[in-house]
C-alpha cells in the first residue's frame, strides 16, 4: 500500500506508524513541524527502531537537504591530496639511496623480460652435458626473448665453443650469457653529456606517439634541474594539444618554463623562438618536443627535416643531441623504428623506455648489436628516478635473472 501512495503522504503515514507505539497519538502533528530539523528526528528515531526495510526509503528526502552544505567539505579533500602529490614529485629525488634502489628497481622492472629468458634456459636444464640439441633449444629461447637471431647465434656460439660436451648447470649457462651481453652492451653504455660550453645545449627528441618521449623529456629536465642547470622546454608537438598541455605540466612540477603555441602552429618556427629564447636567457640546456606520427610519414619527415634546418640557421652544430624514444613493449617492432627515424632525422642516441611493463626487454641487446647507437638512458617505472643512465652489466645480469 505503502508503494502507491504518493510520496510525500507515504512518508508521513510510515513516520506516524513509526512514532505510534512509542509517542502518545497526540503527537503525530510534531514530525510536520519539526521536518525542517532534519538530523534530530533520524537520529533519534533509527535506535529505537533499527528495521532497515523503510528508514532506507526516508533517507533519501532528507539527503536532498544535507547536501547543499556538503558540496564545499567534499572539494577540500580532493583537493588535499592532489597537492600532496604535486609537492611529492621533486621529493622522490633521493641519491643516498641511488645506487642500491635503481639496482633493485631495475630488476624488479626487468621481470617479466627475466621469467621470458631464465626461465626457458632453466626449463633445458638438470644436470648434463651440452650437447647439439640443448645448444638449438637455447638458441630458440635467446630468440623468442626478443634478443634477435644474430646475438642468439653469438652467445650460443661462444658457449658451444667453450663447453660443449662438458657437464654445465642452468646458473653456469645464464652467467656465461650476461658476460657475453655485457660485452656487446658496454661499448653502447654512453651518458648524455651536456656541453657546458654551449648556452644552451640543444636536443632534439624523436619518436612515435606513445613511446613515453614527453614524459622522458619531462624526467630529464628534472635531472638536469636537479644538478643545477637551467632548462627550458619546447612543446614542438603542436599537432596535438594533449602533448602540450601535459608538458606544461610537468614543466609546472619541475619549475622549468615551457615555449608554446596554439595547436597546428608552425613546430620549425617554434623550435626556432624557443632557441633564440634560450639564447638570449643563457639557459644550460634546451629539450625540444616534436610530433610523432609515424601513419604520416611523409608529412613528419618533412616536418623533422624543418626543425633541424630551421634551427641551424642559429647554431649550425644544433642539434647538439637527437635522442630516439623506444617503447620496450614494441619488440622487434623496435628495429623498424630506429631504421625510420634514421632517415628523418640525426639520430645519435636511444632511450629505452617501459622495461618494467614488458617482456621484450631483451630488444635493447638486439638494437646495441645492430645500430651501435649509444643508449643514454632507459626507464622502468613512472617516477621522475625511474629514468636512469644506461649501465651494461646491471642490465645483463637483470637480464639473466642474477644479482648486479
Amino acid at each position: 500500500m505503502s508503494e502507491t501512495e504518493p510520496e510525500k503522504k507515504g512518508w508521513f503515514a510510515r513516520l506516524r506508524s513509526r512514532v505510534a507505539p512509542t509517542v502518545e497519538p497526540p503527537k503525530p502533528a510534531e514530525p510536520e513541524i519539526a521536518q525542517p530539523e532534519p538530523v534530530e528526528p533520524s537520529v533519534a528515531a533509527e535506535p529505537e527502531t533499527p528495521l532497515a526495510p523503510p528508514p532506507i526509503e526516508p533517507v533519501s528526502e532528507p539527503v536532498p537537504m544535507a547536501p547543499e552544505p556538503e558540496p564545499e567539505p567534499e572539494p577540500v579533500a580532493v583537493t588535499a591530496p592532489v597537492e600532496a602529490v604535486v609537492e611529492k614529485e621533486p621529493e622522490v629525488e633521493k641519491p643516498e639511496t641511488e645506487k642500491k634502489g635503481w639496482l633493485s628497481r631495475l630488476r624488479e622492472g626487468l621481470s617479466k623480460s627475466t621469467k621470458k629468458v631464465a626461465e626457458s634456459i632453466t626449463g633445458l636444464f638438470t644436470k648434463k652435458k651440452l650437447d647439439q640439441q640443448t645448444l638449438d633449444d637455447l638458441e630458440d629461447a635467446l630468440i623468442q626473448a626478443d634478443l634477435g637471431v644474430a646475438v642468439a647465434a653469438r652467445l650460443v656460439g661462444k658457449l658451444s665453443k667453450e663447453r660443449f660436451g662438458k657437464e654445465v648447470t642452468e646458473e653456469e649457462v645464464r652467467a656465461a650469457f650476461a658476460d657475453d651481453i655485457a660485452e656487446i652492451l658496454q661499448p653502447v653504455a654512453v651518458p648524455l653529456t651536456i656541453d657546458a660550453a654551449r648556452k644552451p645545449h640543444v636536443v632534439l627528441v624523436v619518436g612515435v606517439n606513445g613511446s613515453g618521449k614527453t614524459t622522458t623529456i619531462a624526467k630529464l629536465a628534472g635531472r638536469y634541474k636537479g644538478e643545477g642547470r637551467s632548462v627550458m622546454l619546447a612543446a614542438g608537438d603542436t599537432f596535438r594539444a594533449a602533448a602540450v598541455e601535459q608538458l606544461k605540466v610537468w614543466g609546472d612540477r619541475a619549475g622549468v618554463p615551457v615555449v608554446s603555441k596554439q595547436t597546428g602552429a608552425d613546430a620549425a618556427g617554434l623550435a626556432y623562438e624557443a632557441l633564440e629564447q634560450a639564447r638570449a636567457e643563457k639557459t644550460d640546456v634546451l629539450l625540444i618536443d616534436t610530433a610523432g606520427r609515424l601513419h604520416n610519414k611523409t608529412n613528419l619527415m618533412e616536418e623533422l627535416a624543418k626543425i633541424v634546418r630551421v634551427i641551424r640557421k642559429l647554431d649550425p652544430e644544433a642539434p647538439h643531441s637527437c635522442l630516439l624514444v623506444l617503447d620496450a613493449t614494441t619488440g622487434q617492432n623496435a628495429h623498424a623504428q630506429v631504421e625510420t627515424f634514421k632517415t628523418m632525422s640525426p639520430v645519435d642516441a636511444l632511450v629505452l623506455t617501459k622495461l618494467d611493463g614488458s617482456a621484450k626487454g631483451g630488444v635493447l641487446v638486439a638494437l646495441a648489436e645492430k645500430f651501435k647507437l649509444p643508449v643514454v638512458a632507459i626507464g622502468v617505472g613512472e617516477g621522475i628516478d625511474d629514468l636512469r643512465p644506461f649501465e651494461a652489466r646491471a642490465f645483463a645480469r637483470g637480464l639473466m635473472g642474477l644479482p648486479a
